[in-house]
This record gives C-alpha cells, structure tokens and sequence, in this order.
C-alpha cells in the first residue's frame, strides 16, 4: 500500500465530503477509493470514517489521523518545492483569487506585466466574490476587500476603497441632488444586492451611522448592472469607488452623499504565511503590492 497516496484520499474525502467527490476530484475510480481507505484503515487497524447513504464523520482516531495526514503531506510538499528549485528562483504555478470586477479591473493587469518578467511562473486567477478558504482550496494567493475579522492569515494591505452613491447628471437635473440621507426618501433607486440590504442603506458609522429606507425600482445582481442603469438615470445607485471609477471619471455619473459616505474598506493581499515563502509568491508579492497600491491611490 502507498501510504502517501492513501493519506492524500483520504484527506481528498474528508474535504470534498464524500467517496464519490473525492474520487472526481482525484481523477480515479470510486471503488480505487473506497478500497484505499479501507485498506488504510485495516493497516491502522481503526475506523477512520462512519460511513452512511447520506454523509460520512470522522471518529475519533480519524480526526488526530487528519491532523497528521495534513501535517506530513505538508512537508512532503515542503521537500518536493525545495528539491525543484522553488525556493531559489521563481518558477512553478501560482493560484490567486480576487473579487471579479476588481480583480478584472486591476489584478489582471498587475497579474499580466508579472508574467511578462517571470517566464517561469504560472498563475491561474479565479475571479469570485465568494470567500474562498486558502488551505483547504490550496490557493496561494487571495485579494480581500474589508475588514479581517479574527484571519490568521498575513495580511498585506495595498489600499482601500469606498462605498458611494452616485447617479447621472440628468437624473439629478430633474429630481434634485440629495444633501443628506434622509433625502433619498423622495428618489428612486437601483439596488445591488452583492453590496447591501435592497431596502435600506447606511451611511456614516458607530454612533454617526444611519440607516435610511431606499424605494429600489430596480434590483440587480451584478454592480455593472446597476452602474449601467443609473447612467440610463432611472436612478441613484451605490456601489464600491472602483466598479464606478470610470462612468464616474467619463462624467456619465456624479457623487453625491460624500460627506456621509462610512469608512473606507481595506484592500489586502491575503496569504497562509506559514514556513518560507517561496520565491515565485515572494516575488509576487514584491512586484504586485506597490503596483496596486499605485493603482488605487489613482482611484476615487
């Protein structure tokens, strides 16, 4: 029996929660799998997992064997980029994730003047606003927007960004620019609901923070969505300064409410930082950071 390779399913099902998805996810027949890990626990002579038609759970012995499974595949992993050279130069492949019209918008173009430099490196971006988990997805590299709440990943930050109404200059022109929120009691808007509530927005925060009720004529899903009919002028819309840097900069829309805007959320670039860096993150790192730190200073 090859032990790595039963400890690497076995972890493989624990994470993808199932024989059948860790079987895809390895590239091998289910029944290869379901024979590795029993094969591995007759060797430990223990259970593992309780196995039942709807999920399985680790026992007991199969949460400490995990813990070490995690730790030993680590190191091996640790050897093997040594032995190859990853800690001496950059080379080797890179996987990042950031928000998809930020990482569109601004990491694409840092990402793309990178590879130009470093022939020996790969990098494969995937753009999601979901919140990915670092080690358990195996990401080297994450782009966060806001606060990190309790993260004991280390964090570089390279900016910040805003939360703005804005709506175009005709639709101002016929309903009036609001002075405050409670304005926007008497104007229709063009909600997104990836940023806030549809019914409501807030505005300044802690003891200064108000909340106001928002008469949504359209809801979208998407900021460009909402960025594209606020320029039609069906209404005020608020999304974050850098999806509507450009309408804004071209003069298709106009801020208003800057002065109750809430605090700016942080940019981070997001990793483990656990043991030696390798050099093609380090290099990352190095290159990107000033680079979007320059990109959002340009920014609203």
């Amino acid at each position: 029996m090859d032990r790595l390779d039963a400890m690497s399913l076995f972890v493989a099902t624990v994470e993808a929660g199932s024989l059948s998805a860790a079987a895809r996810r390895a590239g091998v027949p289910l029944a290869t799998v379901s024979r590795k890990l029993t094969d591995l626990e007759k060797h430990l002579k223990t259970r593992l997992l309780n196995r039942s038609t709807r999920r399985l759970t680790l026992t007991d012995a199969g949460q400490s064997y995990l813990a070490a499974c995690r730790r030993i595949l680590d190191e091996v992993s640790e050897a093997e980029r040594t032995a190859a050279g990853e800690y001496s130069s950059p080379t080797g492949e890179l996987v990042i994730t950031a928000p998809v019209v930020f990482g569109r918008l601004h990491v694409l173009p840092v990402i793309t003047a990178f590879l130009a430099i470093y022939p020996q490196v790969d990098i494969r971006l995937t753009l999601s606003d979901r919140i990915t988990q670092l080690a358990e997805e195996h990401i080297d590299l994450a782009v966060r927007i806001g606060e990190l709440q309790g993260s004991a990943m280390v964090a570089i930050r390279v900016g910040s960004i805003r939360r703005l109404v804005c709506a175009s200059p005709a639709y101002l022109a016929m309903h009036g620019t609001p002075e405050k929120p409670q304005d926007l009691a008497g104007h229709n808007g063009v909600t997104f609901e990836g940023l806030a509530a549809p019914a409501t927005w807030s505005f300044g925060s802690g003891k200064t923070e108000t909340t106001v009720p928002v008469r949504s004529r359209l809801q979208v899903n998407t900021a460009e969505a909402a960025i594209d009919a606020a320029i039609a002028g069906l209404g005020l819309t608020k999304v974050l300064s850098y999806q509507a840097d450009a309408a804004v900069r071209a003069g298709t829309l106009r801020v208003v409410l800057e002065s109750f805007e809430p605090p700016p959320w942080p940019v981070s670039l997001v990793h483990a930082g656990q043991g030696r860096l390798p050099v093609k993150l380090r290099a990352f790192l190095d290159f990107a950071a000033p680079r979007l730190k320059e990109r959002l200073a340009r920014s609203l």
